[in-house]
This record gives C-alpha cells, sequence and structure tokens, in this order.
C-alpha cells in the first residue's frame, strides 16, 4: 500500500457560536487541542511543507500516518488558541497570510450578512509565529478567486504577495494556497514563474508521490467534526473526488512558461 499525506486545512480556531453555515472555516479551540493530542497519541508524522514537497516529488519517502497542517487566511486567533497547542506537540505547521491585509481584518466575510469579521495577524505577529517555526506562505494580495481575474491581476496577486512576505520575514516564501481554492492551469503556470515551489488548494483527498506541487489536495476540518469524523477523515476518507482525479490526469501537461 503506497503512503499517503492528508494535508489538514484550518481556518479559525477559537470559541464560537453553535453554527449551520461555513462551518469549514471554524474549528473549536477544545477539539483543536484534542485532535492534536490523538495525532502526538496515535504516532502521527506531522510533516513540514518542504518534507510534503520533498515526498511528493519523490525525493523521500512518505513515512506511515503522515499528516501536514496548514491554515488559510492569516486569522490572529490563530496566536492565542492555535499556537500554544502546536508548539506544547512541538508539530509544524503552515499559515497562508493575504499580504494586503496584514494587520487588517477578512473583509471578504463582509458579504455573509451578520457572519463577524475576524482580524488577522500583525507583521508583528506573523515574525512571532515564524520565529516559533511556523512557515508563513503567500495566500495572495487581497483574497480573490484566481481563476476569475486576468492574467495581469493573477500575476500581480502572486508575485507582489510573494516579495511582500519575503520582505516582512527577511527570507523566501516558497508555499503559496490558493484562494477559495480557484485556479486554472494559467494560475499554475504563474505560480511556478513567480517562483512557488507547492501550492495547496480545495481539492479533497490524500497527496501521493507524484501530485503536482502546485495543485496539492487538501481535506477541510469542520466545526462540527468529533474526534471519529476526525479519525474517519484521516484514515478512511482517502478515494479522491472527481476534480482531484480529473487534475490528476491533465496536471503533467501543465508546464511553466520558459
Amino acid at each position: 500500500m503506497v503512503n499517503r499525506i492528508s494535508i489538514l486545512m484550518y481556518h479559525q480556531v477559537g470559541e464560537f457560536a453553535p453554527m449551520q453555515e461555513h462551518r469549514a472555516n471554524y474549528c473549536d479551540h477544545r477539539r483543536f487541542a484534542a485532535q492534536m493530542a490523538f495525532l502526538k497519541g496515535f504516532g502521527y508524522q506531522v510533516l513540514d511543507p518542504d518534507q510534503v514537497l520533498a515526498c511528493v516529488r519523490g525525493e523521500q519517502s512518505i513515512p506511515p500516518r503522515a499528516v501536514a497542517l496548514t491554515f488559510d487566511d492569516g486569522y490572529e486567533n490563530f496566536v492565542s488558541y492555535a499556537l500554544p497547542v502546536l508548539r506544547h506537540h512541538d508539530f509544524p505547521a503552515t499559515v497562508y497570510a493575504v499580504s494586503g491585509r496584514i494587520g487588517g481584518q477578512a473583509q471578504w466575510f463582509a458579504q455573509d450578512s451578520g457572519r463577524p469579521v475576524p482580524a488577522l495577524m500583525s507583521a508583528a505577529q506573523l515574525r512571532a509565529i515564524r520565529a516559533a517555526g511556523i512557515t508563513v506562505g503567500s495566500h495572495t494580495v487581497s483574497h480573490l478567486k484566481l481563476a476569475a481575474a486576468t492574467p495581469e491581476r493573477q500575476r500581480r496577486e502572486l508575485i507582489d504577495s510573494k516579495a511582500c512576505l519575503e520582505d516582512l520575514l527577511g527570507e523566501e516564501v516558497k508555499h503559496l494556497c490558493y484562494p477559495y481554492g480557484s485556479f486554472g492551469p494559467d494560475t499554475v503556470r504563474t505560480a511556478a514563474a513567480a517562483g512557488y515551489l507547492s501550492a495547496t488548494t480545495c481539492l479533497r483527498g490524500p497527496a501521493l508521490p507524484g501530485d503536482h506541487p502546485l495543485i496539492l489536495p487538501r481535506k477541510a476540518i469542520s466545526f462540527g467534526d468529533s474526534l471519529i469524523g476526525y479519525f474517519w477523515k484521516l484514515v478512511v476518507k482517502n478515494k479522491p473526488k472527481p476534480q482531484l482525479v480529473e487534475w490528476r490526469r491533465t496536471s503533467p501537461q501543465i508546464r511553466s512558461p520558459c
């Protein structure tokens, strides 16, 4: 049996009222702590994004029970709720920051009437989590749907975000996440030309050796996931969705521009 990587997708971690909509945008902090204890207790190997990249490239073997932890958007509550738990277990993780909203708010929430608009991490907080061992990746400049943007807008969103974060952190930013999971072949080529080495999507399934490193699938962790549901997503729910199957079929044809 081929080992695989469950790249888990989180957004906010904190304390939230019960909800019926947008559940994949929230994780109760007590459930998050229990989920991380589950990974530690059952011997899961939590990989950083460079290790994930090496595994899908075939440069190293995927270990048994491999997991990677990703957090979209760079919410301020990551610092209060998720970071202490990750440090307690010595787990690596990746936070994808929206460079044009650093120190601001997630204004895209405002399109949903009645939904609180959360704060995003400041530059100082992003530097602090990087110093604590968390990888900071790009989530574009303005959190737009890249596949719906013009080629030039896509290019600017990817290049400018990378440059901004590199200036802020003083190091190369190699990892990207497509907002809303929105991307197309041209987006992948543009990301490669901009210098990104990996990119995560919302395509559902585990990552495998040979996957295109700029089209990595994930598994969303939702507000209502119990530990049984968490186990199910990690161990049982490994059949790729049709969209992922199609991207795997066509992705070898996608090459970066010369």
